[in-house]
């Protein structure tokens, strides 16, 4: 140990000026420091000057570099480890949810919602122009339709038009003044493919409940007048501020050229001059990976149309576009089901919607492969992640870039395609605080989809021992961005109604990976961040507990004390 700890002072040193020495800023000593750097033991103490990381060792080696303006923090054996990464998070939209009106997934009784809609109305936080509009609504409202019906269609909800988003942002229900407004009807529905009629609640004899999923959707959302500049800013700055707290330094944005809501098309901006303002304005405490998100269907021309988008925002401080997110398919959850399975639905006897033609999209990955961008894939049925790797497949037999593509949310996966993660270099990034034994999965999944396709839901286990690279991720706001929780429930797979598949719980230290090291690489950002190594900036966390050692059930309940970006302290619980 001693020897190690000698090792990795003398490779600091080696990367350090002597001249650099003398103007350490900040030293952090009797520490656990876990580094995140594959195979190094705990070390004590970590310098810094300026922005970066000067030397990583024993606090006798690293106080050795202490000067008159050196400030010294004794941590008292708490652990310091790197700021949390989240490769997949909609923080502009979980900031939206900390500013509008939102039930954050909680589901309430009708009379309470009304309620909470009556003062919502009353003091602007549900009104988009002439709507209505409660986010993050839980789907197991869509359990009881009718109840919807019969409260928000009549009285004096009968002309006002509601609508109810889900917090999968997959789904939702519009009462029937908005539906009117959409000119979405029994004629209307009628005339659609059969596979864009499934995505519409109907009565028997065809005219809409109200509940929307996917196609029909998001054709209704672009009716809500856009969110001004400085609402979307108001949400950024609490997004930054609530990540702060939560000690995560970093995100990827798999949306960032949509505005909440609305149609994204190849020339859209969304919340990229959200993220540049900030930056310009010093705001901007986070590592942004700003993805642009193309059709399901786009072909390689449609990325020159892109990197016009892109080539906008080069060169801002902390905001990277290293790529682009493809959806492959929708959510498995009944009545949705839009993800697209192996096996057809029990209920349904369809197989969800495969967004990606299968014929195209390796020529779409092998584009962006060739310009040097990662493509994010949202799949969500074992079909979509299947595709998906196929699509990554063609790209690696026409060269290997080394590029990190990566799949995102994997709530079944096909065990055939295990192996294909480690092989394609392909990385799984992961919403685990999802991998619950709750009504989501055994309610309103389990019941409809093959038995064995539910049995590899969330398959982290599986897919780490065939080699995967497991990537930390929330989708913030769909659920909390909190990473302890979704570390716990990694390690635990506990839920209300039991465990959810044990055999597929990992452990602590490979989730410290998956939110540190592993998710710097999913962004692209592994050499600058994502570790506690020389030359890397300072961006660290300090914790209330021993996470190395606590009992899991405590490691939910983790809280920051401090956070560390950029070299400078950011927060103080």
């Amino acid at each position: 140990m001693k020897h190690l700890l000698k090792m990795a002072i003398s490779a600091g040193l080696a990367c350090t000026s002597l001249h650099s020495f003398a103007a350490v800023d900040v030293i952090f000593h009797n520490a656990k420091v876990y580094t995140a750097e594959p195979g190094q033991p705990l070390q004590q103490a970590v310098a810094v000057e300026g922005e970066k990381i000067v030397a990583v060792g024993s606090d006798q080696a690293v106080l050795r570099l202490k000067a008159a303006a050196t400030r010294v923090i004794d941590l008292g054996g708490k652990v310091l480890m790197p700021g949390m990464l989240d490769s997949h998070s909609h923080a502009i939209k979980g900031g939206l949810q900390l500013e509008l009106a939102n039930l954050m997934g909680e589901q309430i009784p009708l009379d309470e919602l009304e309620q909470r809609l009556l003062e919502w109305r009353k003091d602007g936080k549900a009104v988009r122009g002439e709507f209505l509009v409660v986010g993050g609504v839980p789907g197991t409202y869509w359990d009881d339709i009718p109840a919807l019906e019969q409260r928000f269609n009549h009285g004096q909800w009968a002309e006002q038009p509601i609508l109810l988003a889900a917090n999968d942002m997959h789904t939702g229900w519009a009462n029937l003044a908005l539906l009117k407004r959409a000119k979405i009807d029994a004629k209307t529905i009628a005339a659609l493919p059969a596979e864009a009629r499934s995505t519409i609640g109907q009565h028997e004899d065809g005219t809409p409940n109200g509940f929307l999923a996917d196609a029909s959707y998001y054709p209704v959302t672009d009716r809500l007048p856009p969110l001004s500049h400085e609402t979307l800013m108001t949400a950024g700055r609490m997004a930054l501020d609530y990540s702060k707290q939560l000690g995560i330094t970093g995100w990827m944005d798999p949306l960032a050229n949509e505005l909440p809501g609305a149609d994204v098309k190849n020339d859209s901006l969304g919340v990229l001059p959200v993220y540049k303002d900030l930056s310009q304005r010093g705001e901007l405490t986070a590592h942004i990976a700003a993805l642009l998100m193309a059709d399901s269907k786009a072909r390689p021309a449609d990325l020159d149309e892109l990197d016009k988008v892109r080539q906008q925002f080069l060169g801002v401080r902390n905001l990277t576009l290293p790529g682009i997110k493809v959806f492959a398919d929708g959510v498995a959850e009944m009545p949705a089901q839009s993800a697209a399975m192996l096996e057809p639905y029990k209920n349904s006897g369809q197989r969800g919607e495969l967004l990606l033609d299968p014929k195209h999209f390796g020529e779409l990955v092998d584009a962006a492969d060739a310009r040097g961008w990662l493509v994010h894939v949202h799949a969500i049925g074992d079909r979509a992640v299947r595709e998906a790797l196929n699509g990554v497949e063609q790209a690696r037999r026409a060269r290997h870039s080394g590029v990190p593509h990566s799949i995102t949310h994997l709530q079944m996966v096909s065990a055939q395609d295990y192996p294909r993660f480690k092989q394609l270099d392909v990385i799984a990034s992961m919403q685990l605080y999802w991998a619950s034994a709750d009504e989501t999965n055994l309610d309103l999944v389990k019941p409809y989809v093959d038995e064995h396709a539910f049995a590899h839901s969330y398959p982290a286990h599986s897919l780490y021992k065939a080699g995967a690279t497991i990537a930390g991720a929330s989708d913030w706001p769909i659920t909390t961005p909190e990473p302890w929780k979704a570390i716990y429930q990694a390690v635990s797979r506990k839920g209300p109604k039991g465990v959810l598949n044990a055999d597929e719980a990992i452990d602590r230290q490979t989730m410290f990976q998956a939110y540190t090291l592993n998710a710097a690489r999913a962004m692209r950002l592994e050499q600058q961040v994502g570790s506690l190594k020389v030359g890397k900036q300072a961006d660290m966390i300090v914790l209330d507990r021993d996470v190395l050692s606590v009992d899991p059930e405590a490691l939910r309940d983790t809280q920051v004390l401090q956070t560390w970006f950029a070299g400078k302290q950011i927060y103080q619980r």
